[in-house]
């Protein structure tokens, strides 16, 4: 079994219920251990299109890399995802940000993700569970890299937050 962190986006229909869904579904094969809290960002890329809702899930699984990519994928049709324009809008997006201290070069899956060090979107929700975390291949801390970015373009939601347990895990993810 090891860690991984997951990135999970939404902006089409009702995005927190789709971010539930997704992270519902990724048990039993993997359990999540924390959620952080939801981000509304502006798109990236494609920018004629709503705003997205960010999340990073802390979760652990005994699946390996390509296994976990499979099964992300999966969930992503499952809840709705359709070909599209690259960063173009979606239901749900699920993506391995990090896997334990593993790096991951193939032509179907970069870990950890290529764009990780410069997405605000992700580092914040990240910095929320893994501060002092280094990225595995280049040292850097989560800290440092949500310093570097900056915040622009992304606001947490407060009020749209998960439950926790008493044993610190995310629950409220039906």
């Amino acid at each position: 079994m090891g860690q991984a962190y997951l990135g999970l986006g939404s902006n089409l229909g009702n995005r927190r219920e789709n971010l539930r869904m997704a992270l519902g579904r990724l048990q039993p094969l993997v359990r999540v251990d924390a959620v952080s809290a939801l981000y509304e960002t502006v798109p990236v890329g494609v920018e004629e299109q709503p705003r997205f809702l960010n999340a990073v899930a802390r979760v652990t699984t005994g699946l390996r890399p390509p296994a976990l990519l499979r099964l992300a994928k999966s969930i992503e049709e499952e809840v709705g995802r359709r070909p599209g324009p690259v960063w173009g809008p979606r239901p749900v997006d699920i993506d391995i940000l990090l896997m334990g201290d593993e790096v991951v070069d193939s032509p179907v899956l970069v870990i950890p993700h290529p764009r990780l060090r410069e997405r605000a979107f992700v580092l914040l929700p990240l910095r929320d569970l893994a501060l002092a975390l280094a990225i595995p291949g280049s040292g850097e801390s989560v800290a440092a890299l949500a310093e570097r970015v900056g915040a622009e373009g992304v606001r947490r939601v407060e009020e749209m937050g998960w439950e926790r347990s008493g044993r610190g895990a995310w629950l409220d993810v039906e």
